[in-house]
């Protein structure tokens, strides 16, 4: 990346899914959870310091209903919800210069998810807990209306001083395995990316758009949305559809 002038984002650091099964079947007490964390913040962070812009802090901790995750979220279960700030402050810690963030899923609009961060954001604001940003995956589906409420969203979190990111974006549609999408298909997904793109830019301080993928072959989308595909800007040969 240094090679080719491209600025790198670090994902993630607290997360409640694809830990490794020692910690999640380990018998650790409280004390050794938080020495856990932070030698991994610690360790990862430190690693790259100075070389990552952004790091994904704290990594889908809401559940739809706006409530934190607890039931499977390990650190926030048996920590409780000031692990989040620690986290935070660990980042800062290891690396003064890497923008921290708060990143989810369906937190584009306004809706119940988004407004929870909204409200934590705040209060962690208040402490004086160093967050600097807050991201929307942006993981869309054409079978659902686009959220043509993403700019006053994002616009409402720049309003708190905050920077603003789009970091996973990719638009899947129906797609049976090996089918091939009609025009009408990519016209819409054209138009998804084009919105979102257009979203960003519409916003000050929304600095990054990044696209989860390159080519259809390697895509998430199949293996966890089944009837879904295509999602990407390429096709697997690597020319461009036309939502590039």
């Amino acid at each position: 990346a240094r090679g080719n002038g491209q600025d790198v984002r670090g994902h993630t650091l607290l997360w409640h899914s694809q830990n490794p099964t020692w910690l999640e079947e380990g018998d650790f007490t409280p004390e050794q959870l938080r020495e856990i964390l932070k030698d991994h913040i610690d360790i990862v962070v430190g690693r790259y310091r100075g070389r990552i812009q952004q790091w994904d802090v704290a990594n889908e901790i809401f559940e739809e209903s706006g409530e934190l995750r607890t039931e499977d979220n390990i650190w926030i279960r048996e920590l409780g919800p000031g692990i989040i700030a620690d986290a935070f402050r660990w980042a800062r810690a290891a690396d003064p210069d890497a923008l921290l963030f708060f990143n989810d899923y369906n937190v584009e609009g306004l809706n119940p998810k988004s407004d929870g961060y909204y409200a934590l954001i705040q209060e962690l604001l208040a402490d004086g807990v160093p967050v600097d940003g807050f991201s929307t995956q942006g993981h869309l589906s054409t079978r659902y209306g686009f959220p043509g409420d993403i700019t006053d969203n994002l616009q409402r979190f720049a309003d708190l001083g905050l920077e603003t990111a789009i970091t996973e974006l990719d638009v899947r549609m129906e797609l049976d395995e090996g089918a091939v999408p009609t025009a009408e298909q990519l016209e819409q997904q054209a138009d998804y990316y084009g919105r979102m793109t257009e979203a960003a830019l519409a916003v000050e301080g929304c600095n990054s758009l990044t696209l989860w993928g390159f080519p259809d072959v390697y895509s998430w989308v199949p293996g966890t949305f089944p009837g879904e595909d295509g999602a990407t800007v390429l096709w697997d040969d690597y020319t461009r559809k036309p939502a590039y």
